[in-house]
Order: structure tokens, then C-alpha cells, then sequence
């Protein structure tokens, strides 16, 4: 294996990143589909491919675990929440996440530089920039939703403009 007695720390925290993006794409799941019971069609097909993006996130990790020698492990979720209030507190919770998981993947980055394991630093080194997309564009969300306030017309143009904007990885 090529994970050394210092880089099995690496790849035990890379499989807890593992678990962080399952659940992310669960809990935008799970929002995507609270979402489109509301009625708000474009925000949940916004919120399932969000979903789907973590997905890809969490494959990418596995796949570098694999190559490098380790096992990426596939991990048991927990339950996400099922309700929320409205779509405020919905982005509200997008935001929260993603500055979690930047946090998280900046632990990440403290670890490979203490293990002097450049390799997998230079491979995070798109997950950094990918974060700080992430988080951008929940507070751009987030923006558009204190503009709006309570106005149905404003929502229903929100909603319909959420259908159409892509969360793919935008670089």
C-alpha cells in the first residue's frame, strides 16, 4: 500500500471528507425535495443537481483514495432534516454547510502540510477553490432573497430563475 504509517492520518481524514460530501448531497437532497412539495419547482431542480455536485465531489475523493493506495470507504448516512420553515432558512442552512465543509477541507490542507504529503495538497488545492465558489454563490442566494423579502412575485421569478442556474463546477 502506499499510504505510509504518517499517511494513513491522510487517508483517514480523507474518508471522513468522504462522509462529509455523502451527506451534503443528501442534505441538499433532502432540501431539493422539501423544496418541490412546496411547490417550488426551479428551486428544487436548482437544490437536486446541487445534490448531485456533492455526489461527484465525494466520487472524486474515493477515486484519489483508491489510486493512491488506500481505500476509499463508503460511508453510513444519518437521517438529514426533512423540514424547513421556507426557502430563506433552506440557503440559510446551504451557507452554514458550505463554510463547514470549507473549514473542513482547510483542516484537511493544516494535515497534508504537517505530513508533508504535497501530493494530496496539490489534489485539495481544487476543492479549496471549489469552496470558495460554493460559498460565494449561497450568499449571492441569500442576497437575492433579503431583496425579495416576502413578495410572491419576487419569489416566483426566484424560483423560476433557480430552475435555470447551473451548480456545476464553475471553473
Amino acid at each position: 500500500m502506499l499510504y505510509n504509517k504518517l499517511a494513513t492520518k491522510t487517508a483517514q481524514a480523507l474518508n471522513e471528507q468522504v462522509e462529509l460530501e455523502a451527506a451534503s448531497s443528501q442534505y441538499y437532497l433532502a432540501m431539493a425535495s422539501w423544496a418541490e412539495v412546496q411547490g417550488y419547482n426551479g428551486i428544487a431542480q436548482f437544490l437536486y443537481r446541487h445534490s448531485d455536485e456533492e455526489r461527484v465531489h465525494m466520487l472524486k475523493l474515493i477515486h484519489f483514495i483508491n489510486d493512491r493506495g488506500g481505500h476509499g470507504i463508503v460511508p453510513a448516512l444519518k437521517q438529514p432534516d426533512l423540514e424547513f420553515r421556507n426557502i430563506h432558512d433552506i440557503f440559510e442552512h446551504v451557507l452554514t454547510h458550505e463554510i463547514l465543509v470549507s473549514t473542513e477541507i482547510n483542516k484537511l490542507i493544516d494535515l497534508c502540510l504537517q505530513e508533508k504529503d504535497y501530493t494530496t495538497h496539490t489534489f485539495l488545492q481544487w476543492y479549496v477553490t471549489e469552496q470558495i465558489e460554493e460559498e460565494k454563490m449561497a450568499r449571492q442566494i441569500l442576497d437575492k432573497l433579503k431583496l425579495i423579502g416576502e413578495d410572491k412575485g419576487g419569489l416566483y421569478i426566484f424560483d423560476r430563475d433557480m430552475g435555470t442556474m447551473r451548480t456545476e463546477d464553475r471553473h
